[in-house]
């Protein structure tokens, strides 16, 4: 070990220092014997065994959290990280990852309030007298039950009663933040007499409206219209908290939004407080954000969960990109903001995109064939769950692959690339793949697929 150690040095591993060179030895050693127990007797301390150290060494590469390839249709795919970043964000949480203006007054020296700019911004881009980030949409309903309703009582629909992904139930959240839930109507029909009733309780102190998210009820249904109950809560003197979910700031007449809840309408119907998510329409970072009235605002900022649920300075700056993108104004979100950007593409440029692709494929020559479908994605997220959004997409055969190990294949991949498995072959979805991810799976198909089968 002395003497590879020594080598290290030779190789220029030695930067890495002493104890982190002598663990990837240890490693490199291992691989060493596996592949000599496999039969590969030529392996030993050779090229091979020192590429293996300085893949030990380097951390970045080795990280279970990296880049994918979203060709699945899906826009907001949340087991794929939700809406991508845009490029305003990224550098700007890069340049906020050393010592940054966090939370301190440049011209006083004196220490500030870290949420202060995107604060700002958020009551700018949605009229909202005041704005408050916290870590996710589902901390800002704990936060606002909390602050608001903590040992009194939340009336909510019980239409609303909902449960999203990760077991996460509205009822749950409320008891947790210390308040006690009040139903009112049945689950498909809830009327203004019914919250009425309830708010002559004197121990109700907020009423919490909820986006139904993943699912829609249909048919012999009635739901209180937004304006009416805001003036059955003002008339109380009780607040109206909208949790709304994915958050349309702009784009609301784009094709499978058509049904989402704009947040500048919610607060313009009467709503106190709206909440809703940074990375899902916004398109931006993971965050919750909070807009409505001043003073309802302070009482949450001054909360204990907001320490609690504060955001890093990387998001914050990310955040703070994503929002001055939207202050420019709706043209400029639709074309600098990733998830917008994929959702305004019309049926004739992904036709065009899918025939590029399928005809870039068949000219590879090899065993992959590809013709152009029309199929239907999804906005995904919870946003307008039942709506499709007309696209088309390339579906990928093999001549000696079937559906599941192709996608098997193509999730091998560095990065891996998602798709939909059909019976008759993987689906690539144009509405999510940006022209660097087409290039990659060309080059893919064409050095790599057949390796992997």
């Amino acid at each position: 070990m002395h003497e590879l150690l020594e080598e290290c040095t030779v190789h220029g591993l030695d930067s890495f220092g002493r104890e982190a060179c002598k663990a990837a030895c240890h490693a490199a050693l291992e691989f060493v014997r596996q592949a000599r127990r496999e039969g590969k007797l030529e392996m030993g301390v050779d090229e091979a065994f020192w590429q293996e150290v300085r893949r030990r060494l380097e951390v970045v590469p080795q990280l279970q959290l990296g880049p994918a390839i979203n060709a699945t249709g899906v826009v907001l795919h949340t087991n794929l990280g939700r809406a991508p970043w845009p490029e305003e964000a990224i550098a700007a949480a890069v340049r906020a990852s050393g010592a940054a203006l966090c939370e301190i007054d440049r011209l006083s020296g004196k220490r500030g309030r870290r949420d202060a700019a995107v604060s700002q911004l958020l009551a700018q881009v949605t009229g909202a007298e005041a704005g408050l980030p916290v870590n996710n949409n589902a901390a800002t309903v704990l936060l606002a039950v909390s602050a608001l309703a903590r040992g009194r009582k939340v009336v909510v629909a019980r239409s609303e009663l909902v449960e999203i992904g990760g077991s996460y139930r509205m009822p749950e959240v409320i008891a947790a933040a210390g308040a006690t839930m009040v139903e009112v109507g049945c689950t498909n029909r809830v009327h203004a007499k019914d919250f009425a009733q309830a708010l002559q309780d004197p121990a109700v102190s907020m009423v919490l409206r909820v986006h139904p998210s993943n699912y829609r009820l249909q048919g012999f249904v009635h739901e209180v219209p937004m304006a009416t109950l805001a003036e059955l809560c003002q008339q109380a003197g009780v607040p109206l908290v909208y949790d709304l979910g994915s958050g349309v700031l702009v784009g609301q007449d784009l094709a499978g939004l058509e049904q989402e809840h704009p947040v500048r309408h919610a607060l313009q119907e009467g709503c106190d407080l709206v909440t809703f998510s940074g990375d899902k329409l916004l398109g931006g970072p993971q965050a919750g954000l909070i807009v409505g009235a001043a003073a309802l605002v302070e009482r949450l900022r001054r909360n204990m969960l907001t320490r609690c649920l504060r955001l890093d300075k990387t998001i914050l700056a990310a955040l703070e990109a994503t929002l001055s993108i939207h202050a420019l104004g709706g043209e400029a979100a639709l074309q600098r903001i990733p998830a917008l950007r994929r959702l305004s593409l019309s049926l004739e440029e992904l036709k065009q995109r899918a025939e590029n692709l399928a005809a870039k494929i068949q000219s590879l020559g090899g065993r992959c064939q590809a013709q152009v479908l029309a199929c239907a994605g999804r906005v995904g997220s919870g946003a307008s769950p039942t709506e499709d959004l007309p696209r088309y997409g390339v579906c990928l055969q093999h001549a000696q692959a079937g559906s599941e190990e192709i996608a098997g294949a193509l999730r091998r991949a560095t990065p891996p690339i998602f798709a939909r498995v059909q019976e008759e072959g993987v689906l690539l979805d144009l509405r999510t793949m940006a022209d660097k991810d087409v290039d990659f799976l060309l080059d893919f198909l064409q050095n790599d697929l057949d390796g992997l089968l």
